[in-house]
């Protein structure tokens, strides 16, 4: 079924508040975090331990600081409201998970003792979602959109290697992953081919 312009224009609508709102969740969580002596951080995930496996998901939410925050929120909702042009039933699934493989990933690999928490491993998953949904849906017109979206956030992908020991290159990395896999999970069922005429001789 082709696309309207009122179709496109509401799910553009529906796009942009979701993610206007999603960042505005992000910066009044830090805003309480801030206000309540950090009080949030404590929902970050730390390694290997059977509890804090409940802490995956709100620790996407939670941030650092508000230079940890601010550094997340263009780039998250940018690649969010294409993402979410596809859908938000759709949209959900991916970013749910992506969360989890980030999640997972940081518990596992992350070092001891330590606390991961931000959106980064949701960017990066949008990333790699945007990057080759195109050729998994075998859409000419989101591979083009994958291939602008390679040259501009292209840099992002040095961020999943262990460069810099205060940022979690795992929640990058597994993030990452995540958004490649929900490409697969998550394509859109192809079209059957209209039957073809049959010729008698």
């Amino acid at each position: 079924m082709p696309v309207t312009r009122t179709s496109a224009t509401a799910r553009a609508v529906t796009a942009g508040v979701v993610m206007l709102a999603w960042v505005a969740l992000l910066w009044l969580l830090e805003g309480i975090d801030t206000a309540t002596g950090h009080s949030l951080d404590t929902y970050g995930v730390s390694p290997r331990e059977p509890a804090e496996l409940a802490d995956i998901v709100p620790s996407a939410f939670l941030h650092s600081g508000w230079e940890h925050v601010a550094s997340n929120s263009v780039p998250l909702l940018v690649l969010g409201f294409i993402a979410a042009l596809g859908g938000t039933g759709r949209f959900a699934a991916v970013v749910l998970t992506v969360i989890v493989t980030s999640g997972l990933g940081v518990w596992l690999t992350a070092p001891a003792h330590t606390v991961t928490l931000g959106a980064s491993g949701v960017v990066f998953g949008l990333f790699g979602y945007l990057l080759i949904r195109g050729f998994v849906d075998r859409r000419p017109v989101d591979v083009v959109v994958g291939v602008v979206i390679a040259a501009v956030y292209g840099s992002l992908l040095w961020g999943v290697l262990p460069t810099d020991s205060g940022i979690s290159w795992q929640g990058h990395l597994f993030g990452l992953v995540g958004g490649v896999v929900a490409a697969f999970v998550f394509r859109r069922p192809r079209r059957p081919r209209e039957p073809q005429g049959y010729v008698t001789v």
